[in-house]
């Protein structure tokens, strides 16, 4: 008699035919070392980056035939990165899954957007050693596939730091400055980021990562560059 699916393989919509393999995906370091064990979801974490990447890569070029490549690397830099899969991660309800050690879990570890996003990576290469190419592409394109056709549409998160960039280029003929500052203690750490343009502060944003506050920072400069504020930038 089959086992029954946990509440996560309920959310992702498969049951794993090796539970070592399923358990190692969910095992973050802090577990392994008070355990004493060896394993963790590092390796898997680092061959799912892989997979995600390629059949990412492989949808968008079949299904978006008039993006050049240019735009192409922004549609996958806007779906694979931490801010996305950490979202993922949540509406799968991987948090509730991972095994933290206590200090971790202390800690708020559930929430943390880099741990949710490397478990999710480490849970993909798990999928795809135990079901093989053509199951974690369905998975893939089943989560991804919402979220790659509201970018194209216009719609969704983007990069932000990376259109702003070409866009201050462009237009301005200087490259955007980001200046960050960090406060709180270093399982609490808010990060705040301004960015200049033509020394003018245009954006400015927070986030738990230096990354996700450069990216609010850019989306708010990206806003008001295009509002007409270029020749502002260009004056100075």
């Amino acid at each position: 008699m089959p086992r029954k699916p946990t509440p996560f393989e309920k959310a992702l919509g498969l049951r794993f035919k090796d539970e070592e393999l399923r358990e190692a995906s969910l095992t973050h370091r802090s577990f392994a070392f008070e355990q004493g064990a060896t394993i963790t979801n590092e390796r898997l974490e680092f061959l799912g980056d892989a997979v995600l990447g390629l059949v990412v890569t492989d949808i968008a070029f079949r299904s978006f035939e008039d993006l050049p490549e240019g735009e192409l690397a922004k549609l996958r830099a806007a779906v694979v990165n931490m801010t996305t899969l950490a979202e993922v991660a949540r509406e799968l309800g991987l948090g509730d899954a991972i095994l933290l050690g206590k200090g971790e879990e202390q800690s708020g570890g559930r929430g943390k957007a880099s741990i949710l996003a490397d478990a999710f990576e480490a849970v993909l290469g798990a999928v795809y050693l135990d079901r093989g190419l053509g199951a974690v592409t369905d998975l893939i394109q089943r989560l991804f596939w919402p979220r790659m056709s509201a970018y194209v549409r216009g719609e969704g998160d983007r990069d932000y730091k990376t259109i702003l960039q070409e866009l201050a280029a462009q237009d301005v003929g200087r490259l955007p400055e980001y200046r960050v500052e960090e406060r709180g203690p270093d399982h609490e750490k808010v990060f705040t980021a301004t960015v200049y343009l033509g020394g003018r502060e245009f954006g400015r944003g927070t986030g738990r990562s230096k990354k996700e506050a450069e990216q609010r920072a850019a989306r708010e400069a990206y806003g008001r560059f295009t509002e007409g504020n270029a020749e502002m930038a260009k004056e100075h």
